[in-house]
């Protein structure tokens, strides 16, 4: 886990790569009974709806902030407050990274805030987002 004395503003977290199969999007849909046919009917998302291929869910991919942000913070911090938005669709077929930086330290709170991002191949970021975490 991180501490307050030896981090600074700009630090970034370690990224996480995520390459979602369809399974994956299935799975995720039925447990957020989310029936939308364009994260698991490829043939529904092309033909009736126009997308490229299957969309990656925006909920998984504020999970993926989450997760990055959990790992970094380790056993001993708490997640304070996390929030994200949905830009750009992400399909099926790619690798997608979440990672973020540091952006404010109050050392005498241990808060720490952060700004997120789930990123494309490309660089593109489709889901921006941010956090307010404390360290232990």
């Amino acid at each position: 886990m991180p501490k307050v004395d030896r981090i600074r503003v700009g630090d970034v977290l370690p990224e996480r790569a995520h390459t979602p199969t369809i399974l994956d999007l299935f799975f995720y849909n039925a447990a957020l009974w989310n029936g939308h046919r364009i994260h698991f009917d490829e043939r529904y998302a092309t033909e009736q709806e126009g997308y490229p291929g299957l969309v990656v869910q925006g909920p998984l991919q504020g999970d993926w902030l989450g997760q990055c942000v959990m790992e970094w913070l380790g056993d001993d911090g708490v997640l304070l407050e996390l929030e994200y938005g949905n830009r750009a669709a992400g399909y099926l077929g790619g690798t997608f990274y979440s990672g973020g930086r540091i952006t404010a330290i109050d050392e005498g709170s241990g808060e720490v805030s952060l700004e997120l991002h789930v990123r494309n191949e490309a660089g593109d970021v489709l889901c921006p987002g941010s956090a307010r975490v404390r360290l232990g």
